[in-house]
C-alpha cells in the first residue's frame, strides 16, 4: 500500500500548483484504500506480482477519489474523513476541475499499462459509476424509491468499482473465466455490503468516528435503505414524518426519525442484507488459492460488517 500511495503521489504531480496542492491534500486525508487493496489481494492470491500491480491499484483509488471530489460538490458536503472536504477548503470549481484531472491522469496510466482488457474494464466501471450518480441525483427527495431502485444505485455508484478492482486483480494474474468471475463477484458483494453499512452508520454512527456528520444523507434528501425499510414498517404519522423529511431534507426531525428507525428495527434489516452479501463474498473467497492473501480477503468480510466508520 505504501507503493500504491507513492504511485498516486507521482501521478498527481503537476506544473499547475493548485492541482498538486489539492492532490497532496487528498492523499494526506488517508482513507481505507479498500479498492486498491482488493486489486492487490486478488492478484497476489492468484500469484501475480508483476510491474503494473501498484500503478493499476493507484488508478482504482484515483478514480474513486475523483468521484468523491465531484460528489462532495454535488452534495455540498463540508466534512469527510474528519476534516474539510476539498470543495470546502478550495472551492467548488477547483474541486470539480481537479476531479477531471484525476480521471484524465487515470486513463493515461491505464493506457501506459498496455492492457486493452483492463482499459475496457475500468472504462466500463467509470461509466457505470457516472450512471449511478445520476440515478442517485434523480432519486433525491423522492420518498417513493423502492429497495430495488436503491440497490441498483449502490451497485452502480459503489460496488461497480469494487467489482472492477477485484476483476483486474484476476486478469493480471491470468485467471481463467471462472476464477475471474468469482473474483468479480467477491468484489461486488463486498462493495454492496460496504455501502449498506455506510448508509446504516448515517443513522447510528458517531460523527467523530465516522469523520462526517450524522444525518448527512437525510439533509441531502437521500432515500437510503434504513429509511425505505422504516417507511415500509411504520404507520401513519411516523411514515409521513420520514416522507416529509426526505422531500424537504429536514434534519430538524432527525431525533424523531432515529426513534422510528430504531422502533421499526430498520437497521437490523439493513445489516441482515449486508450479512447476506458478505456470506456470498466469503464463499467466493474460499474458492481462491489458500494463503495469507485469501485469509486477508476473508478477514475483510468481518471488517466490513463490524466497522464504525
Amino acid at each position: 500500500m505504501l507503493q500504491v500511495d507513492a504511485s498516486i503521489r507521482r501521478a498527481l504531480a503537476s506544473e499547475v500548483p493548485l492541482i498538486s496542492a489539492i492532490g497532496t491534500y487528498i492523499v494526506g486525508a488517508g482513507g481505507k484504500r479498500l479498492r486498491p487493496a482488493l486489486l492487490l489481494l486478488v492478484a497476489r492470491a492468484h500469484g501475480y506480482a508483476g510491474e503494473h500491480l501498484h500503478d493499476l491499484a493507484a488508478v482504482v483509488e484515483m478514480i474513486h477519489t475523483a468521484t468523491l471530489l465531484h460528489d462532495d460538490v454535488v452534495d455540498e458536503s463540508e466534512l469527510r474523513r474528519g476534516r474539510q472536504t476539498s470543495n470546502a477548503a478550495y472551492g467548488n470549481a477547483a474541486s470539480v476541475l481537479s476531479g477531471d484531472f484525476l480521471y484524465s491522469r487515470s486513463f493515461q496510466m491505464m493506457v501506459a499499462a498496455g492492457e486493452m482488457r483492463i482499459l475496457r474494464i475500468l472504462a466500463d466501471a467509470t461509466n457505470v459509476i457516472a450512471e449511478g450518480e445520476v440515478l442517485q441525483l434523480m432519486n433525491m427527495h423522492d420518498p417513493d424509491i423502492t429497495s430495488e431502485q436503491y440497490m441498483r444505485v449502490i451497485h452502480d455508484k459503489t460496488a461497480a468499482l469494487f467489482e472492477a478492482a477485484a476483476r483486474i486483480g484476476a486478469v493480471l494474474a491470468g485467471c481463467d473465466a471462472a476464477a475471474e468471475e468469482s473474483a468479480a463477484g467477491y468484489g461486488r458483494a463486498i462493495g454492496l455490503a460496504f455501502q449498506l453499512i455506510d448508509d446504516a452508520l448515517d443513522y447510528n454512527g458517531n460523527a467523530e468516528e465516522m469523520g462526517k456528520n450524522v444525518g448527512d444523507d437525510l439533509r441531502e434528501g437521500k432515500p437510503t435503505l434504513p429509511l425505505i425499510v422504516a417507511m415500509q414498517r411504520a404507520q401513519g404519522e411516523q411514515r409521513e414524518l420520514i416522507q416529509r423529511a426526505i422531500r424537504d431534507g429536514d434534519t430538524d426531525s432527525l431525533p424523531r426519525i432515529l426513534e422510528v428507525v430504531s422502533a421499526c428495527n430498520a437497521l437490523e434489516e439493513v445489516y441482515a442484507v449486508a450479512r447476506a452479501e458478505l456470506n456470498k463474498a466469503r464463499g467466493l473467497a474460499q474458492a481462491m488459492p489458500a494463503g495469507e492473501y485469501r485469509d486477508s480477503l476473508l478477514a475483510l468480510c468481518d471488517y466490513s460488517l463490524q466497522r464504525n466508520a
